[in-house]
């Protein structure tokens, strides 16, 4: 499978399939922001940290951990590359510091969008995240042809609106797949 085979996968699903067994990957949902031929980025949209955004504003605003948003606000974990850098995936709206419009989201990654959802003034609908996903050229494309993902258009509302631990079932779901009736082992017909 060359790169031509597969259309630009940028704001779709990566449903990981029982038979990935990366540590790291195993039961993910991933947003996928960038596809194209230089690589691809996402961001794993179902590990919740054992944190939350108060925790990140105690290094950055102590004045600003107390509050109740930012008590009960949860971040997290992107993806294994950078996870020191923090990125917020919203709806459009209001623009910050470094906010991209990525399609029918954005990311934003400066620390103004985190003060303002802790004062209650930031996006309604968003998400903390903590490093990212990246795949060089075709190596997405390999893992897609080698059955590790299933792909399938991104619905906002299972990234905002979706517990965490319901979210890749639901996606799957959302293209009728039923992940329990499938196998971890692959074979060949």
């Amino acid at each position: 499978m060359n790169s031509q085979s597969i259309a630009c996968l940028a704001q779709h699903f990566l449903i990981a399939m029982p038979q990935m067994d990366d540590d790291y990957f195993a039961q993910s949902l991933i947003y996928l922001i960038q596809h194209d031929t230089q690589g691809s980025m996402g961001l794993v949209v179902n590990r919740p940290a054992n944190f939350q955004l108060a925790d990140v504003l105690q290094q950055l605003k102590p004045e600003l951990a107390s509050t109740s948003l930012a008590e009960r606000t949860r971040v997290y974990i992107g993806g294994p590359v950078e996870q020191e850098r923090g990125l917020i995936l919203h709806k459009k709206g209001t623009s910050f510091a470094h906010t991209l419009d990525i399609g029918t989201l954005c990311l934003t990654s400066s620390q103004d969008i985190l003060h303002n959802i802790a004062k209650g003034e930031g996006p309604a609908d968003c998400l903390i995240v903590l490093g990212y996903a990246g795949w060089s050229a075709q190596q997405l494309e390999d893992e897609i042809a080698a059955n590790l993902w299933l792909v399938s258009k991104a619905d906002t509302d299972i990234i905002f609106h979706v517990p965490a631990e319901q979210r890749r079932d639901l996606a799957a779901k959302a293209i009728g797949i039923d992940l329990t009736l499938l196998s971890p082992e692959v074979g060949r017909a």
